[in-house]
């Protein structure tokens, strides 16, 4: 009878992702959520950065909007490290946001939030998904004739700037950051992916960007990937895998990367394991 109590306990604290290899590309310095949240369910996960965050050529346009950011109505931000670079510029120009009374700010998602709190600003508005669509459907009825600041990357979707100027907002988009294909990883990613033992069962993508590079550094090897799941952190992201030729075996309900790691583990992701 004992033992059978023993077996039981065994049998349920076996974790969701057991033996599962998870290959993780976010920035180097941003793969620690992900990662951390991946082994908690059992995976074994492998961090090979599909993308890298670096400094934008010129601060300049970002530094004058922030000098004028009293005269603006919303701001929005897109991801964490817009936010980061926010906060950077502004500790350097020796700004602060006490005096930013009638200043709104928008925040596409939970995690972007809290680092906007963190620094000391309130977010009135987190769209129900977090995607820039969404972005757009939050604020459309509220921004005709204001002046809105946007803060992304170099490189990004113009979804937000065009809808909103058709909504009548007055629209200034500046850089705070630029996303780059870390070439240090593609000889990684080649090996890994040759070899039978270590090559994941699952690459997670949490933006278009980290799904180009990934294509990027396969330089067309896509061969490599057979018996591979690709798991995607939404909609946006899940276009550009089938864009590029990718299937899309799992994606998230909930935008976020918690919800990116519920999906593999209620997906059974899991499945092709050795």
């Amino acid at each position: 009878m004992e033992r059978k109590r023993v077996s039981k306990r065994t049998e349920s604290s076996v974790k969701r992702l057991h033996r599962l290899r998870v290959l993780v590309g976010r920035a180097r310095h941003q793969a620690g959520v992900l990662s951390a949240q991946l082994r908690a369910e059992g995976a074994t996960v492998i961090e090979i950065p599909f993308i890298e965050i670096r400094k934008p050529r010129s601060f300049k346009p970002l530094d004058a909007a922030l000098q004028r950011l009293d005269e603006y109505d919303w701001l929005i931000l897109t991801s964490v490290n817009g936010v980061d670079a926010l906060w950077e510029r502004m500790a350097r120009l020796g700004l602060e946001t006490r005096n930013l009374t009638r200043l709104r700010v928008a925040a596409i998602g939970p995690a972007t939030k809290q680092a906007i709190e963190q620094g000391g600003m309130k977010v009135s508005v987190v769209p129900k998904e977090y995607v820039a669509e969404s972005v757009v459907r939050s604020l459309r009825h509220r921004i005709r004739g204001k002046r809105v600041l946007l803060v992304r990357a170099k490189v990004a979707r113009d979804v937000i700037p065009r809808e909103l100027r058709k909504a009548g907002a007055e629209v200034d988009v500046v850089e705070a950051y630029q996303t780059v294909v870390p070439q240090s990883s593609r000889t990684r990613l080649r090996r890994l992916l040759k070899n039978a033992r270590l090559r994941p069962h699952l690459v997670t993508f949490t933006s278009s960007s980290t799904v180009r590079n990934f294509v990027e550094l396969l330089g067309g090897a896509h061969a490599d990937l057979e018996g591979i799941r690709m798991g995607s952190i939404g909609p946006i992201t899940s276009a550009t895998l089938r864009e590029l030729g990718l299937p899309v075996d799992v994606q998230a309900s909930e935008f976020t990367i918690p919800g990116l790691v519920d999906a593999i583990a209620s997906h059974g992701a899991g499945k092709r394991r050795s």
